[in-house]
């Protein structure tokens, strides 16, 4: 029996991509589910590409419902990831699934967490505090921004004259090599 994987995405989805292409003929893992709270995300186009169902929900769904967690559980979904997510986690979600939901952000937590936090907010305030490395934090996911439990950091060294696409392109290309790796070391443990 496969680990059955749901990815939540708000952007293009670059990550979802990684993901979707690391466990297309995975004999343990295997992403049954895209949901998006954005209708114009391109995540849904390789969604498609994937021929893997997805879903879009709107604030209120997820919020007020209890509507996204029984779509998961209806699902079978093992584990969730957050690749490029921007919203916070409801309680109820993190009840369903608990120690089950992992998120991927773009520095080196606890620097340069929380609200606000993300993309290109998180490089510009790199670059303006002048620092010599950042990288990736993959961690699992509670009811605040950024603070649960670490599971895997990698680091990139920042050299003068790096620009924000430079170190946006160093840390896309460390969440793309740790991220699908990360999960497959994770689908044993989640799985009930």
């Amino acid at each position: 029996m496969k680990t059955r994987i749901a990815i939540f995405a708000s952007g293009s989805g670059s990550n979802a991509q990684k993901i979707l292409e690391y466990f297309k003929h995975h004999d343990q893992g295997e992403v049954v589910l895209i949901l998006t709270n954005n209708p114009q995300s391109y995540v849904l186009q390789r969604a498609d590409n994937f021929e893997i169902p997805s879903h879009v929900f709107t604030r209120n769904e997820f919020y007020q419902t209890d509507d996204v967690v029984k779509l998961l559980k209806s699902m079978e979904v093992d584990l969730v990831v957050l690749a490029g997510f921007l919203w916070l986690v409801p309680a109820s979600l993190l009840k369903a699934f608990p120690n089950q939901i992992i998120n991927i952000h773009p520095a080196l937590l606890p620097k340069y967490g929380g609200k606000g936090m993300y993309g290109d907010n998180v490089h510009k305030a790199v670059l303006a505090n002048g620092e010599t490395e950042s990288g990736i934090t993959i961690h699992f996911v509670n009811e605040h921004f950024d603070e649960g439990e670490t599971i895997h950091q990698a680091k990139f060294k920042i050299e003068p004259g790096d620009t924000l696409d430079s170190i946006k392109l160093k840390g896309q290309q460390l969440e793309h090599q740790h991220l699908p790796k990360v999960i497959e070391g994770l689908l044993k443990k989640v799985r009930k």
